[in-house]
């Protein structure tokens, strides 16, 4: 059995984060989970998990704001100490570009790409201290591949794979691995607002013909937080059901 750790999800208390936090709650790890302004989904994620017999501890944060950040470590010092960092706050504001509010373009990066970058540098140090660390980002094929009206998300996502290789040049010698996990589609509640046109469009491209469910992508973050995965870093890493349009040929 690894060492209990220190994690941090943000987004935690809901779809594939709050997944990952469950994950790693039942592999023994004290496990903070972050949200930026639904205290009600927080308290309810908080209290299933509790009926499960999982502890976790929902936190108020704008993943974006380094000064939040700096509130959170004053208000739970221990988290200060966090060895794993799963970025997996997001969310999607579509709209063709040219008629898009520059308004939802910049809200969309400063939670996917700043909030990714802030939230590592307020937990790097503790890593660097403690001579290991686990970073994981949650990206999404649409990085690789675009969607019409989904620029500002396939922006910010394929920023994460730009932060994630020059990051892994800094801290790397510090044994802390840094990763990004591409999801594909996925059973959350993002996606069960999408219209049936646009899931059946989407299903045809994806040779297991069917949605990934959240667990099955947390089972693949869990994997890379572990001390067995050390050698794994800098890598872009699918849960996606074989989809069309690999990473690796357009990145």
């Amino acid at each position: 059995m690894s060492m209990a750790r220190r994690a941090v999800v943000t987004g935690g208390t809901s779809g594939i984060g709050l997944a990952v936090a469950r994950l790693l709650c039942k592999a023994g790890h004290a496990v903070w989970v972050t949200y930026a302004h639904d205290a009600a989904r927080a308290e309810a994620a908080v209290a299933a998990a509790q009926a499960d017999g999982l502890t976790l501890t929902a936190v108020a944060c704008d993943v974006s704001k380094s000064e939040d950040w700096e509130a959170l470590h004053a208000r739970e010092p221990a988290l200060r100490e966090a060895e794993i960092l799963v970025h997996a706050a997001g969310f999607a504001r579509d709209g063709l570009l040219m008629t898009q509010p520059l308004g939802d373009f910049d809200a969309v990066l400063a939670v996917h790409l700043r909030g990714a970058a802030v939230a590592s540098r307020a937990l790097l140090r503790g890593m660097i201290g403690a001579r290991f660390g686990r970073v994981v980002y949650l990206s999404s094929p649409t990085a690789g591949w675009g969607r019409r009206g989904q620029t500002s998300y396939g922006a910010a996502k394929a920023g994460l794979f730009g932060l994630m290789r020059s990051l892994v040049q800094e801290v790397s010698r510090f044994q802390i691995t840094v990763n990004c996990v591409v999801a594909g589609l996925v059973e959350t509640g993002l996606t069960h607002e999408l219209p049936p046109q646009v899931r059946a469009e989407l299903l045809a491209g994806i040779p297991m013909a069917r949605c990934g469910s959240a667990d099955e992508v947390a089972a693949l973050v869990g994997f890379l937080t572990q001390p067995s995965a050390g050698y794994i870093t800098g890598q872009c890493i699918a849960a996606d059901g074989g989809l069309d349009g690999l990473l690796g040929d357009s990145l």
